[in-house]
């Protein structure tokens, strides 16, 4: 089964009610009538395109059996959020916040106002999470009319969203996020009581949850996950004995969910470990996860070049024999890093084989003297299975120092995202 994942994201919270388009589509302009034959045609070209040059495959069965794993976790009231922000870490958000609520999640989280309203124009009714903090009347006007839920951070935010919800006759569910030692959103757990009240005497407002988020989950040192637990139960026993009252609670992230079931409470945020990568080497062993992601790319065009020849831009790379060159039609600006310039190794008919000379904006270079009869239109895997080869994005993590996240997040809509089923 294939099909095309990319669905714009709306610029623009004021455009509520215009229908996303499906940007690899052929649109037909009413001034310009063509033949049945000559649409057909156009419509063949479009589906072509979507594996012409390069494309990022989004395997939902892995994500599936992801998603049944991280389920199998949970303590028996929990329920499972998946994270789809950032387009669903690069997977593409409709597609998969479709797929995860077929098989057990029930909540979705992301970032924006924008990505929540994506999902509504797509027919998603689950309940959405705004994770990130929302201040103005436009943006509170935007999560009322698609009913978003949003996180509560400050006084003068909440008064805010009073205010403006109080002109519309309208109540929304809010989750207050406390910050029990990540120091980014949150109020202080110290002034949780306080401000708890201050939300409960505002008729519009309807306590959702009260959450928080770990900081070093990830760590084999349990010292600071422990700690902030501590402060969050302290924080809900203050709320509790105040006479609040709290309909859900929720801590954990990935990690947490992987292998701290008393921090389970009623709800767990899981976002990397749905798309089938780790946190950290050392929870591998708590759960079975499937890679979801693998990033392809077609060979545009093979030559010989002679010893002592110069590849890409500033000469980095200069050939010391005659050697097979391979361009393949990804670079940078899809969301290949340039630093990754002859560090990285890709495969082609289940053999790897190094890339060559500096990586640039829409293509870069291979050695594919390994494979003499190399044919222009091959598929080269960069992210993903090939054989008997796997290449992860834990790897170009750990060649650039930085985390598989921001690796997953990289690959730019110019990319297709195409569904497949194994």
């Amino acid at each position: 089964m294939l099909d095309d994942l990319n669905t714009p994201v709306s610029s623009s919270i004021i455009d509520r009610d215009t229908p996303p388009k499906k940007t690899d589509r052929v649109e037909i302009s009413p001034l310009h009538s063509i033949s049945a034959r000559e649409h057909i045609l156009q419509q063949e070209i479009s589906s072509n395109e979507l594996r012409e040059r390069a494309w990022v495959e989004i395997d939902l069965t892995a994500l599936a059996h992801n998603v049944r794993q991280v389920k199998r976790l949970l303590s028996v009231n929990a329920q499972l959020m998946a994270v789809v922000k950032a387009d669903a870490y690069g997977h593409g958000a409709v597609t998969v916040a479709q797929t995860v609520l077929q098989h057990g999640a029930t909540w979705l989280g992301v970032a924006t106002i924008g990505e929540g309203i994506e999902l509504r124009k797509a027919g998603i009714d689950a309940p959405i999470l705004i994770l990130g903090a929302t201040h103005s009347p436009e943006q509170i006007r935007a999560l009322a009319h698609f009913s978003l839920q949003p996180t509560l951070v400050s006084p003068q935010q909440a008064r805010v969203f009073e205010q403006t919800l109080s002109s519309l006759h309208q109540s929304v569910g809010v989750h207050v996020k406390l910050d029990t030692g990540m120091s980014r959103l949150g109020v202080l757990w110290q002034q949780a009581v306080e401000f708890l009240q201050l939300v409960s005497r505002c008729p519009h407002l309807r306590i959702a949850s009260i959450y928080s988020h770990l900081a070093t989950a990830d760590s084999p040192d349990p010292t600071v996950m422990q700690l902030q637990q501590q402060r969050f139960e302290k924080a809900i026993a203050n709320l509790r004995a105040a006479g609040i009252n709290i309909p859900r609670l929720h801590l954990a992230n990935s990690a947490a969910t992987f292998t701290a079931p008393q921090l389970h409470y009623d709800l767990v945020r899981v976002g990397l470990g749905i798309y089938g990568l780790y946190p950290a080497p050392h929870l591998q062993p708590t759960i079975d996860l499937k890679p979801v992601l693998q990033v392809k790319a077609r060979v545009t065009q093979v030559k010989i070049i002679p010893p002592g020849t110069g590849v890409s831009y500033g000469h980095q790379f200069i050939a010391d024999r005659e050697m097979l060159l391979a361009v393949v039609g990804i670079g940078y600006a899809d969301g290949v890093p340039r630093n990754l310039s002859q560090k990285m190794k890709v495969s082609i008919r289940g053999q790897m084989i190094p890339q060559i000379g500096a990586i640039t904006m829409d293509q870069l270079m291979l050695d594919g003297s390994a494979i003499p009869d190399l044919q222009v239109g091959e598929v080269v895997t960069l992210l993903g299975q090939d054989g008997n080869n796997f290449i992860s994005a834990d790897d170009w993590a750990a060649t650039l120092g930085t985390i598989s996240w921001e690796i997953l997040c990289s690959f730019k809509h110019r990319l297709p995202r195409v569904a497949v089923s194994r």
